[in-house]
């Protein structure tokens, strides 16, 4: 990394996901009958609460932060109160608060994603080679908070491991003041006013840029492949654990996990694909990931080795997509609507895809269950392997970036 600035990112991006991995993954157990005893409508209501401030997000948080506040002080102030509020989790006991809480940290910490990438953007002398290393630290945050506190409550169990994992907030909340203070040594990034006569509504002008049939076509296949991504973390470990495949329940974290190590990887060689491959094919490639997985899990679930083996899969996934798109809309939209533009986007990956996912693919695995609990896999997995050769169709048909795109190796910043 040759910015100035690419060392500060980089922790920048570790925090940011620190904060995030440190009370995903044990959030469920808590929540359930050994824990809160909240019930499933409840717990709905709390994992909904990202996609709620996703789209909240893009009407306010991310057009303060283009118009209105300098990038580095909407990080900190964000993380201050988002903070505080995941940190009061730890004492909350009723549903009203512990929803209330996590509403008022979500609606602070979801647009901060988009605009923790716009900084970096704005800093990195050239995007497309530095932002998968810089974007590693995101990784690398999720897994330095998720491993240690899977590996320490392992060797407890029943209610002790859930009055355990209420710790989960503490760390959290912790870990997001930390990064409130941080920001405040970032960079500067100062809002952008309107350039345009558009009213100062960034999100206004950022939507209006899907009327280019490229930026369009690449919405629907966000939309898409955030359906399908959000499908894999809703159905990949019962579809481990079962009978089928075998492997035992303290290992399916381990075993998932190995995306996320070959997700570093990626992210680290992200730049030189890119150059080579340019935006198209890269993207090709990361949506071909979700077909040639769900594919093995449809057709071969019975050979554990090969199950395990192609789990590596997801860093093609997440970085060839998920991490080319972020900075291809960073290429491809204004500089004062930047922030804006990430939450669009950020609306169908934290958003409208998850919930997506859960209207689709948990509906669709109860029909497919027999009375003795068996899953039919095979047609389960058909139906995401079916809509990413549906989404790579499309994006080899229809998505022709402008020729000033075309050539990411030129990008910079």
């Amino acid at each position: 990394m040759k910015s100035p600035a690419a060392k500060k990112l980089f922790v920048m991006m570790v925090l940011e996901f620190f904060i995030w991995g440190a009370w995903l993954p044990l959030i469920w157990g808590y929540m359930g009958k050994d824990g809160l005893n909240f019930s499933d409508m409840q717990i709905t209501w709390v994992g909904s609460a990202f996609a709620i401030a996703s789209v909240v997000g893009i009407f306010f948080s991310n057009q303060f932060a283009d118009r209105s506040f300098a990038a580095e002080k909407f990080m900190a102030f964000s993380h201050l109160i988002g903070g505080a509020a995941i940190l009061g989790m730890f004492w909350a006991k009723d549903f009203t608060t512990f929803f209330s809480l996590m509403l008022v940290h979500s609606l602070l910490y979801v647009p901060t994603i988009s605009v923790s990438n716009s900084i970096a953007f704005t800093h990195l002398k050239n995007a497309q080679k530095e932002f998968g290393l810089v974007r590693m630290g995101g990784t690398i945050g999720w897994i330095l908070a998720a491993w240690p506190l899977y590996f320490i409550l392992q060797g407890k169990s029943g209610a002790e491991a859930v009055a355990a994992s209420r710790y989960i907030f503490v760390i959290s909340g912790v870990s997001s003041l930390v990064l409130a203070v941080f920001s405040l040594s970032l960079p500067h990034t100062p809002a952008k006013p309107a350039a345009d006569g558009e009213g100062g509504f960034a999100w206004l002008k950022a939507a209006r840029f899907l009327s280019k049939p490229f930026l369009l076509v690449l919405f629907i296949v966000t939309f898409i492949d955030s359906t399908i991504h959000n499908g894999y973390f809703l159905m990949a470990g019962g579809f481990l654990g079962s009978k089928v495949v075998g492997i035992a329940p303290e290992w399916i974290m381990p075993v998932m996990s190995i995306g996320q190590i070959a997700e570093i990887a990626t992210m680290a060689v992200l730049g030189w694909f890119l150059s080579r491959m340019g935006w198209k094919t890269t993207m090709i490639l990361g949506i071909l990931g979700h077909a040639a997985r769900f594919s093995v899990f449809a057709f071969m679930p019975q050979n554990q080795t090969m199950i395990i083996m192609v789990q590596v899969l997801h860093g093609i996934c997440y970085a060839f997509f998920f991490a080319t798109l972020y900075i291809f809309i960073d290429a491809a939209f204004p500089k004062d609507v930047r922030s804006s533009a990430q939450g669009l986007f950020n609306l169908l990956v934290l958003g409208l895809g998850d919930l997506a996912a859960k209207w689709l693919f948990i509906p669709l695995q109860g029909r497919l269950t027999a009375a003795d609990g068996t899953v039919n896999y095979k047609e389960l997995f058909l139906w995401p392997t079916g809509l990413a050769l549906a989404a790579t169709v499309l994006l080899v048909v229809a998505f022709w970036p402008p020729k000033e795109l075309d050539a990411p190796s030129e990008v910079s910043h």
